[in-house]
């Protein structure tokens, strides 16, 4: 890593990520200007998206596969009559139909994608077959298949609708893995007609919604200026979605140089949870047989 890469900056910036750019050309980005060494994110948004997408800097990055399974929100608009080869307006159109359904049409199936449903990815995804990205197979004109995945949908409501525009606007939760482009393209094909996304906002990640989002264009002006306030949110922001005890001098100290700790005054009922002394994270526990475990320990 390079040398501009030496801070030891813990935390997390909540992104409003901007369209056109993709989720780890955001991170890079904002890594730089922080010239943090360590950062990740969760839950990738295509370029063509905006909205919530969390960064992990130093210690959050422990996080990360603790939080990445959380529902998702996103609105959406789908234009009907018209396919595209990415199933967004990035692509090439492929196909047309003279079908326009009718909103109280579009209302009578979307009972049918509630629940765990089964979807086949789109090829234009960043999905790996045999090492490799599926988008790059795609523009390379490659032949392949993409296995089918079940994956959960929560809520999926309609909330306008327009005759002029021959499309409609719809608000989605779901679990991790559910591509919203492909849930348009089923929709769209479950009323016999084709059709393609025109717009994807992703609202909220979990915890995460659009409250605790920055623009990227805002977070220069905040960068520990004179006056200014740091965009970092603390490593512990997370712990409003799980489980936290409080430890004794003693039991901090025990977790933090990896030995297991007794739970029963905790009368936990979770299997993980957030351990803290005096107001620090201290470390992820595992709860299981009347003992706590470090998972991951922090240095905060």
């Amino acid at each position: 890593m390079s040398s501009h890469y030496n801070q030891d900056i813990n935390g997390w910036i909540i992104l409003d990520k901007p369209k056109d750019i993709s989720s780890n050309q955001a991170l890079r980005k904002i890594q730089y200007l922080l010239h943090a060494k360590k950062a990740g994110h969760i839950g990738t948004l295509d370029p063509f998206a905006t909205g919530v997408l969390p960064l992990a800097f130093g210690e959050a990055t422990k996080l990360i596969p603790y939080l990445e399974g959380t529902e998702k929100t996103y609105e959406f608009t789908l234009k009907f009559g018209i396919a595209t080869s990415t199933d967004d307006t990035e692509g090439e159109i492929i196909k047309t139909s003279d079908i326009i359904p009718t909103e109280d049409d579009i209302k009578k199936i979307l009972p049918r994608f509630l629940g765990e449903i089964s979807q086949i990815p789109p090829k234009y995804s960043a999905i790996h077959i045999d090492g490799k990205r599926a988008y790059e197979l795609a523009r390379n004109g490659t032949d392949f298949d993409i296995p089918a995945r079940k994956v959960a949908i929560k809520e999926l409501i309609m909330t306008a609708f327009s005759k002029k525009d021959n499309s409609a606007d719809f608000k989605v939760t779901c679990s991790k893995g559910t591509y919203v482009r492909t849930l348009g393209h089923d929709i769209a094909e479950s009323l016999n007609t084709c059709g393609h996304l025109t717009a994807l906002r992703r609202t909220k990640n979990g915890f995460f919604d659009l409250s605790h989002t920055i623009l990227l264009d805002n977070l220069k002006n905040m960068m520990y200026k004179d006056g200014g306030v740091s965009p970092l949110l603390p490593v512990e922001t997370f712990l409003c979605d799980i489980t936290v005890i409080a430890l004794t001098k003693e039991e901090m100290l025990k977790l933090k140089s990896g030995q297991a700790i007794d739970s029963e005054r905790f009368n936990l009922r979770e299997e993980i949870a957030a351990a803290c002394f005096e107001g620090k994270l201290i470390a992820l526990v595992g709860n299981k047989d009347n003992t706590l475990k470090p998972i991951r320990v922090f240095n905060l």
